[in-house]
């Protein structure tokens, strides 16, 4: 399992460009960047006037697709939170589409609508989904692969996501945006599912505190369940809203791990593996395969944060009889001794730019 908890860093943001490859087909147009904007799709959107059927447990739907693809499409629906319109949540939709994955948004029938009534919007709603699959005239007709669907939410929309795959183990992937569950119920049993589940929090949500909220759906998941917590620096209750959020590190997370589990595109894992420069808080239980000619999260020394303030945090495989050193630009040591811990303390250091070495390796760190 890897933890990553609570981080101190300043805001500059710089997002490092890799290339990952699958097992057996080229992975060099699969990066971080490419995972953090539009897709290369053009994307049209249509709603219940065109045709969608207009289920009785939610309010309202749009359907985002990709135009110009060849295979049947996977799919996602997305719900809102407690007192907000299917409009707050749109934005997941044309970027989805952009990168090849149907999304569906609806509403509710009241604002107001709790939890329960939330996953009961989303089972509806898969019923409407899936029957655009056999609509004579519906721009999917015959486009659709119904069984690989996911689920995602805001807040109240987070629970009912997550209270579906409990009943439904055919959900694919969940996406929970600052999940809410009543902390007076949740409990392991109410989350027992098998369902790949990705859980986005803010560090300052007032709304759904990641403490009484996220961090506990996030330990009330089976260990057995593939997860992970991504916590943004700094956020509050709408910051994973769009995948602008983090400086548009959300959505390179939450279209990583769609790809991954719902499309089953293992060249998208590295990416998740790739802590975000935004994380206040991060945490997973998944592991990715390291084909040739991509970063080795066993074997190659990861560092982060990076820039850092004042510590820094080693991933990989660590011999603590091992020397390291932190080298100035112009080759002089500023530092060398023997790893004992999976943190170096670089306080030490002026704002600049330095390079550790450890093993062979040599990592170049931005010291803020």
């Amino acid at each position: 399992m890897i933890i990553y908890r609570k981080l101190i860093f300043n805001l500059l943001i710089i997002i490092p460009f890799f290339s990952f490859c699958q097992t057996n087909s080229d992975c060099s147009d699969v990066t971080i960047s490419s995972a953090t904007v539009n897709g290369n799709y053009n994307v049209t959107s249509y709603i219940e006037s065109d045709g969608i059927r207009d289920g009785d447990d939610y309010y309202g739907s749009t359907i985002y697709y990709p135009q110009n693809t060849s295979g049947l499409l996977t799919s996602i629906i997305i719900i809102p939170g407690y007192a907000n319109p299917q409009l707050s949540i749109q934005a997941w939709g044309s970027f989805l589409a952009s990168h090849g994955i149907v999304c569906m948004t609806i509403g509710t029938n009241s604002v107001f609508d709790e939890v329960i009534d939330r996953k009961i919007a989303l089972q509806d709603a898969l019923i409407s989904l899936k029957a655009e699959q056999n609509r004579v005239n519906s721009p999917l007709f015959n486009s659709l692969d119904t069984n690989l669907i996911a689920l995602g939410g805001w807040s109240m929309g987070g629970g009912g996501a997550q209270l579906v795959a409990v009943e439904d183990p055919n959900i694919k992937a969940i996406l929970a945006f600052c999940p809410w569950i009543d902390p007076t119920i949740v409990s392991p049993s109410l989350l027992n599912h098998s369902t790949p589940i990705l859980i986005f929090s803010g560090q300052i949500d007032v709304v759904a505190p990641p403490g009484a909220h996220a961090d506990v759906q996030y330990d009330y998941t089976p260990n057995s369940t593939k997860k992970l917590k991504y916590e943004v620096f700094g956020g509050g209750h709408t910051i994973a809203n769009t995948p602008l959020g983090g400086f548009g590190e959300v959505g390179r997370m939450g279209l990583s791990w769609l790809k991954k589990y719902l499309v089953n595109d293992t060249c998208y894992c590295p990416l998740l593996l790739d802590i975000p420069t935004t994380a206040s808080d991060y945490q997973t239980n998944i592991n990715c395969s390291t084909p040739n000619n991509i970063v080795d999260y066993k074997n190659d020394l990861i560092i982060y944060p990076n820039p850092v303030n004042s510590t820094i945090n080693l991933r990989g495989v660590l011999n603590k009889n091992t020397n390291y050193k932190v080298i100035s630009i112009d080759g002089k040591v500023l530092k060398n001794e023997i790893l004992n811990t999976s943190k170096i303390d670089v306080s030490f250091l002026k704002k600049g730019i330095y390079f550790l070495e450890y093993e062979n390796q040599k990592i170049k760190i931005i010291k803020n």
